[in-house]
Formats: structure tokens, C-alpha cells, sequence
């Protein structure tokens, strides 16, 4: 090779940006490098480049190329798959067949993941199949990319022949079915294939304790997370998060607290992520003061921070601070999302500041441009109904989209009856519970309507709503409660037994003679 040649290659290797390297093209054309596949493969590999290059000049440049191999092939294919054009990475596969090149550890991976996000079983399929014509089905990239694929299709079944069929299984292995079993919901044989795992890593403990938080399953998330705590293994950001979201639904503040504490030992940085996590988990246990000071001390935040501090303010009934941290995200300079204004509109409407609400309802339509979505509809319908425009409201609503679902437009509805059962408006009571009760099968929309039937005097008309729910099967829902008593989280149901009660209250009391026998 000439020293221009070689000079051209060391160029190619430091090009930054497009303009240079369409300059070191030409160069590579003039000293006769236009047909050799090393600096073909290297031009097409910068211009594939997600961040610096050009996705329609690799496409021209792999056009040009006559015979390409299958490492020009697999770059290629990457570029449109990193850009989604999930189509074109199906066109240059077969263009790849037609040609006789037989598809390797790298193509495969990609295509499936093409599959995935297409979500085309029929596709999939033929690809496994050509895992299997040619021996690579159980390669450890080409094996967990299967699992991948039939995991996204939600098709459980297919993905644990594949885990089972393959004896080269890895920690991502295990991880990726573990993930796809909580994704459809199915925590029991999650944790079955969890117990089985002869090395349980970082990534596995993640996937277990993120599964338990996706369906609800709080407290079975802190138990492995103590469990976890027995193992060398030190958790990521990722599983504090998890561990968060799981204190918080619990209520469960010391435990959070415990672990605000464990990320200060082990001087885990205060990401954007983490801190929103803690600020969402003081919030929701009733500590306003920590989430605030958290809050404050965050040297990043995002929309999604501000957010959270703004709808734990909302569910304190702090209308004004609410308000004034939404002024302050403004003069900031972040601009406000969907859900920003869902945490306004629910401030407002907590704190009975009803105008002030219609007024930012204002800005959000005209000064940012946003409209009205089918989950804002149950705050407008709230906002304009404590403000006594009722009869706005009931156009609100019937003017929402048809892209709206039943439980939204349901949101809304209630919203509304709620509002005529606090004023004592029967007709439109009336209109709103009927529809109600088309869209949902809901014991609360006929207690609301007896009740305001037994206010107005109307007791005929009470008992006749009694009665309904009688005949056709609507039993109210009993309240529920949960107290937490020597790190214990105990739940019971109004209607239980006494004795269970009594239990709980006992336990309550020995807690407090501890305390008492230790400050004496």
C-alpha cells in the first residue's frame, strides 16, 4: 500500500464530522482505495454513526459498492435499524440471501430485534428459521435475541422452549425471561425461574425486583430486596429506584428513609432520576418538609422532577406552594408538559382555587399551544365544576375525543356527579350517573346518587337506588387501610374482625409502652 493510501486510512480514522469525511472520500478515490473493503467498511461505518453521520449518504455509498461482504452488510443493516426503519433492514436482508451470503452472529441479532419492534411473529418466525438451517440458534447472542423477540410478541411460551432447548445460557439469559414473565404479569413463574438461577448477578436481582414493582407486588419487592442485602452484590441506580416507588406505594417511610441513608454511605452521585425517586417517595408518605429539601438540593432537575415536587404539593392540598413552584419551573425556563398541568389543575382543584385554575387552563391553550387530551378532561370537568359552571362543564365532556377511553370519559363523568351531589343539583346528577353506569359497573356512582336523593328529601327515590344495587349485584367496595407496626405492614378491610382490629391496635400499643419504658 502507497504512503497515500496509508495517509488517507490515518485520516479516515480522525474525521469528526461529514464535511471531512466526504473530503477524505474523495482523497480515498484518488489514490485508488474507491473498490478496497477496508475503507469501504470504514467510510460506511462512520457515515451509519447515529450521531455524526449521514444515514441517506451510507445508502448511497453501500449502492456503490459491488460486491459488499457481509461486514458491510451488517453495518448497513445496523444504521437503519439504530434509526428504525425497521423496512429497509428487512430489503438489504434479502438483497443479503439473494446474493448467497449466509447471514452470521451479528445479522441475526439485528433482524430479530427488527422483528421485535415490528411486532411481526410471521417475520420472526422465518428468521428462527434460518437460525436454525444454518446452526446458530444456539449462539449466546443469536439465543438471547430469540428469547428477546418472543418476550416483546408476548409470546411466553416459544421464549421459554428457546431458554430451554439452549445450553448456552447466561445471566442475560435469565434476565431477559425473568423480565418477559413480569412483563405479561406473570410474577409466580418470575420468581420459580428467579429461584432456579445458579448465579443471580446484578442484572437478575434488577429484573426480579423491577417485575415485582411493574404488577404492584410492593411488598414482595422489599422482601428480595433484603434479601439481596445478604449477597455481596451491591445494588444500581435502577434497583434504588424500583425500591423507592415500592416505598412509596407501601407508605412505608422509614423504610425509604433507611435508604436515603444507604445511598449517602455508599456515595451513590444524586442523579435526576434518584432524587426524583426520593422526592416521589417523601411526597407520597406524607413528609412534604424531606421531599422539599430534597428538592432544593438537587443540582440538575427535569420536567419530570419538577412534576413530581408539583403533584406531591397537589396531594397535600398545597394549592399556593403548587402554584408557585409551576411559576418558578417557568421562569426557569423548562416548559411545562402534559403532566404538569394535570398537577396544576389537580392543586387547584384541591385548594378550592377553581379561578386560579381556569386561569393557568388558559395559558396551557393559548400561550403553549397545548390541547386538551383526553386525561386533562377529569381536571377541567373538576376545575369548572367547583367554580359553579356546571352546565360547562357537561359540554366539556360531551365535546371530548374519540380517542378517549371508557375510564377517562369515566374520570370525567365523576367528576361532574360529585360536583352536582355537593350542590344539590338532582337533573344533571341524574344525566351524569346514568351515563356512568353504562360505562362502568361502579358501587360508588349509586351511593353518591342515594345519598343526594336522602339529602334532597327524595327518600322514595333512595331506596330505590338501594334497591337497584340489590338486583343487579353491586356490592360496595369496603374501605381498606394499612398500618405499619415494627417494620411490619399490616392491611385489614373495614368488616373484618374484631379481633384482628384489636390485634393491630395492640400491637400499636405495646410500641408505644416500648418507647415510653425507654424515654423514662
Amino acid at each position: 500500500m502507497s504512503s497515500s493510501s496509508r495517509r488517507c486510512l490515518l485520516l479516515l480514522k480522525k474525521c469528526k464530522n461529514m464535511k471531512q469525511l466526504k473530503q477524505v472520500h474523495g482523497q480515498a478515490i484518488t489514490c485508488g482505495l474507491g473498490n478496497n473493503g477496508f475503507a469501504l467498511s470504514r467510510l460506511l461505518h462512520f457515515c451509519s454513526d447515529p450521531l455524526h453521520g449521514c444515514l441517506t449518504h451510507a445508502w448511497k455509498l453501500f449502492q456503490h459498492i459491488q460486491l459488499p461482504t457481509i461486514c458491510i452488510y451488517n453495518t448497513i443493516i445496523k444504521a437503519f435499524l439504530l434509526k428504525d426503519q425497521y423496512f429497509y433492514t428487512f430489503h438489504i436482508y434479502n438483497n443479503m440471501l439473494r446474493s448467497k451470503i449466509c447471514p452470521d452472529e451479528y445479522t441475526l441479532p439485528y433482524m430479530l430485534r427488527a422483528c421485535a419492534k415490528l411486532q411481526t411473529c410471521y417475520l420472526g418466525e422465518l428468521v428462527h428459521g434460518c437460525c436454525l438451517k444454518i446452526g446458530l440458534v444456539f449462539n449466546e447472542f443469536v439465543g438471547n435475541a430469540l428469547i428477546t423477540m418472543y418476550c416483546a410478541f408476548e409470546n411466553l411460551k416459544a421464549a421459554r422452549y428457546v431458554f430451554d432447548e439452549n445450553p448456552s445460557l447466561t445471566t442475560v439469559s435469565w434476565t431477559i425471561m425473568i423480565s418477559g414473565y413480569a412483563k405479561v404479569g406473570d410474577v409466580v413463574h418470575a420468581r420459580l425461574l428467579f429461584d432456579e438461577a445458579p448465579v443471580k448477578d446484578r442484572g437478575i436481582w434488577g429484573a426480579m425486583i423491577s417485575g415485582y414493582v411493574h404488577n404492584n407486588c410492593f411488598k414482595e419487592c422489599l422482601y428480595i430486596f433484603r434479601l439481596m442485602q445478604l449477597t455481596v452484590i451491591e445494588p444500581d441506580e435502577g434497583i434504588f429506584v424500583s425500591i423507592l416507588c415500592a416505598c412509596a406505594h407501601l407508605g412505608a417511610l422509614d423504610s425509604g428513609i433507611w435508604i436515603h441513608g444507604y445511598l449517602d454511605r455508599v456515595g451513590l452521585p444524586l442523579s435526576v432520576r434518584l432524587g426524583t425517586g426520593l422526592i416521589d417517595m417523601y411526597a407520597k408518605c406524607g413528609n412534604l418538609d424531606l421531599a422539599n429539601r430534597v428538592f432544593d438540593g438537587m443540582r440538575q432537575r427535569d420536567t419530570v422532577c419538577w412534576n413530581v415536587m408539583i403533584s406531591g404539593l397537589a396531594m397535600h392540598g398545597d394549592g399556593e406552594g403548587a402554584l408557585k413552584l409551576f411559576l418558578e419551573m417557568e421562569k426557569t425556563g423548562f416548559r411545562p408538559d402534559n403532566i404538569t398541568f394535570i398537577a396544576v389543575f389537580t392543586a387547584c382543584s384541591y385548594s378550592g382555587m377553581s379561578h386560579e385554575g381556569l386561569s393557568i387552563l388558559d395559558r396551557m391553550c393559548n400561550v403553549y399551544n397545548i390541547e386538551l387530551a383526553s386525561e386533562h378532561y377529569g381536571c377541567v370537568v373538576d376545575l369548572l365544576s367547583r367554580a359553579g359552571f356546571l352546565e360547562e362543564a357537561k359540554k366539556i365532556i360531551q365535546g371530548m375525543p374519540n380517542s378517549a377511553t371508557p375510564s377517562e370519559e369515566a374520570i370525567a363523568w365523576r367528576a361532574l356527579l360529585t360536583a352536582c351531589c355537593n350542590q344539590r343539583k338532582v337533573q344533571l346528577a341524574e344525566v351524569a350517573a346514568e351515563r356512568l353506569v353504562q360505562l362502568e359497573l361502579h358501587s360508588g356512582v349509586y351511593v353518591l346518587l342515594s345519598n343526594l336523593y336522602a339529602a334532597c328529601g327524595k327518600h322514595d327515590d333512595a331506596k330505590r337506588i338501594r334497591k337497584m344495587m340489590r338486583n343487579r349485584g353491586v356490592d360496595k367496595t369496603p374501605g381498606c387501610s394499612s398500618v405499619k407496626v415494627n417494620g411490619v405492614i399490616s392491611e385489614f378491610v373495614a368488616g373484618e374482625k374484631a379481633n384482628l382490629q384489636m390485634e393491630i391496635i395492640n400491637m400499636i400499643l405495646m410500641k408505644i409502652d416500648k418507647q415510653l419504658e425507654y424515654s423514662g
